[in-house]
């Protein structure tokens, strides 16, 4: 006879990090008592050390970590940073064509009928392209990082508010689709994982090119005109990609949950507190 954990042994185990062992089975019900004891201890035992180094050598948290990494790559690389408000107008998210009738509308935190939390950078974005631009002797470059929200919590990648970085290059000297992969390599390159280029099809942006790691979608990018330019005023060429670095910072550092590399109240550094 076959015996596995128990409902609440398996709960203990992935409350506490190892999700990967539930699957163990043993050949009776003392042998498996005795290696969940064990099995518990041991990991507790390492999150406690693991906490205690954290007090005697701090460090900044592993998200403005990646933020510093991605943005001194952008700087270097000649684009200009933005900060927008994280509150914008429905008229603004319409103009992105999500209205009432769009699958999008209904993950949209809304503060009354006329307001929202930005569920992405790109209204404020299109905004500052098109105002920016009037000044620019040649192509423009801006990106922005900022937190985004959407009620969308379900799932191992899944967070309900979580951290944008958007780019994108205006009317850019080279072919826009050539410029977007440069871009995406110098990201990518920044924080020091390999990725693999997909073509996809998209709610927003119709077609987008999605940056993937190990399976995992870390960024989508799309380039322009396109369909939702006139409705911006953007007549110009432009190329664009927006990165979840909650995934970039969980890939980054192997961790095997998105919530252990946002921000939490229960994860500090990947490290469980309430356990």
């Amino acid at each position: 006879m076959v015996i596995e954990w128990t409902a609440s042994q398996k709960q203990r185990l992935r409350e506490i990090g190892i999700a990967a062992a539930t699957e163990q089975t043993f050949a009776s019900v003392e042998e498996r008592e005795e290696a969940f004891k064990t099995i518990t201890s041991e990991h507790l035992a390492k999150h406690r050390k693991e906490i205690r180094q954290m007090l005697d050598y701090p460090e900044r948290h592993p998200l403005p970590q990646i933020e510093s990494l991605v943005a001194q790559a952008l700087t270097d690389n000649g684009f200009i940073e933005v900060r927008t408000p994280s509150i914008i107008s429905r008229s603004a998210l319409e103009k992105m064509g999500i209205d009432r009738n769009h699958p999008l509308h209904e993950q949209v935190f809304w503060l009354d009928d006329k307001r929202c939390l930005r569920p992405m950078l790109a209204p404020n974005l299109y905004f500052m392209m098109r105002h920016m631009y009037r000044y620019s002797k040649g192509p423009l470059r801006l990106f922005e990082v900022g937190s985004c929200f959407r009620k969308e919590s379900k799932g191992s990648n899944h967070l309900e508010e979580f951290t944008m970085l958007n780019l994108v290059e205006m009317a850019p000297a080279n072919d826009p689709s050539e410029q977007l992969k440069l871009h995406i390599k110098t990201i990518m390159d920044a924080v020091g994982l390999d990725y693999e280029l997909v073509e996809c099809e998209s709610d927003v942006y119709v077609k987008t090119l999605d940056v993937e790691v190990k399976g995992i979608e870390v960024a989508s990018g799309a380039v322009g005109p396109h369909k939702l330019d006139p409705a911006h005023g953007i007549t110009q060429s432009w190329a664009g990609v927006g990165f979840g670095l909650e995934r970039l910072s969980m890939l980054k550092y192997g961790m095997d949950n998105i919530k252990k590399s946002g921000r939490s109240l229960i994860y500090l550094r990947g490290v469980r507190l309430d356990i």
